[in-house]
């Protein structure tokens, strides 16, 4: 289904090889980069923490800081890029298909942020060892998003790294330059084994159910349990 983890790869690799697409014109770039972070969007959305419930509204303004963050990071390097006379046209294009990494690392943390920021108001519920809830905690929620904002800096790493590298060395074969009409379903192959490798690894730097010690958290919640540890849903 879109927007589960399960379906990120299937629904994600189309944007992927649209990001990596090279000679991007600044309407390419703006298409792509919004479509991938509105993906990006509803993906945190549907995966964060839900115990509390989030008016449409924290929605809509998060879905739009977030979109704007991640166009104008990408917009900004490309033109940064194109300025930049003393790189030959070759060397150009070559930085070009590594502008989509940092613009999407440094936007994903925007997203998270922005679609997830009414945890950081209300904080989240933490649970004692009997699955208790203990209370509601903004310190909690603050380690949940760090965390989910370092997952979403690492995934794209593989995917956005790796086939710039990969396509730079197969298109230089003697196969892809008698048939460059192979080079995109080529690129299509090399993006989706780098997603497949980059989710679980991604997803799997930190448990889902985090825990933290209860000392660190606000006073009346280390009142309120006997337990030295709490846990807490960091979402996905």
């Amino acid at each position: 289904m879109p927007f589960r983890m399960s379906g990120y790869i299937p629904f994600g690799t189309p944007i992927v090889v649209g990001l990596l697409l090279p000679n991007q014109t600044l309407a390419s770039t703006v298409f792509w980069q919004w479509l991938n972070q509105s993906h990006n969007a509803c993906v945190n959305y549907a995966n964060r923490n839900a115990t509390k419930p989030s008016p449409t509204s924290k929605f809509i303004q998060g879905y739009l800081g977030a979109v704007i963050s991640a166009v104008s990071i990408a917009v900004g390097l490309n033109v940064l890029v194109q300025r930049a006379n003393k790189f030959t046209p070759a060397t150009r294009l070559l930085i070009q298909r590594f502008v989509p990494f940092p613009a999407v690392a440094s936007a994903n943390i925007c997203n998270v942020v922005l679609m997830r920021h009414t945890e950081l108001e209300e904080g989240i519920d933490v649970l004692d060892n009997n699955g208790n809830i203990v209370g509601s905690s903004r310190i909690a929620a603050k380690h949940a998003l760090l965390e989910t904002a370092l997952t979403r800096v690492v995934l794209p790493m593989p995917i956005l790294v790796l086939p710039p590298i990969i396509m730079s060395i197969l298109e230089k074969t003697s196969l892809l330059r008698s048939r460059p009409r192979m080079i995109l379903p080529v690129q299509s192959l090399v993006c989706l084994a780098a997603f497949g490798l980059a989710l679980p690894l991604a997803i799997s730097l930190f448990p889902q159910m985090s825990e933290i010690e209860t000392s660190r958290l606000e006073p009346e919640i280390a009142l309120a349990t006997t337990s030295k540890t709490v846990v807490y849903n960091k979402g996905l």
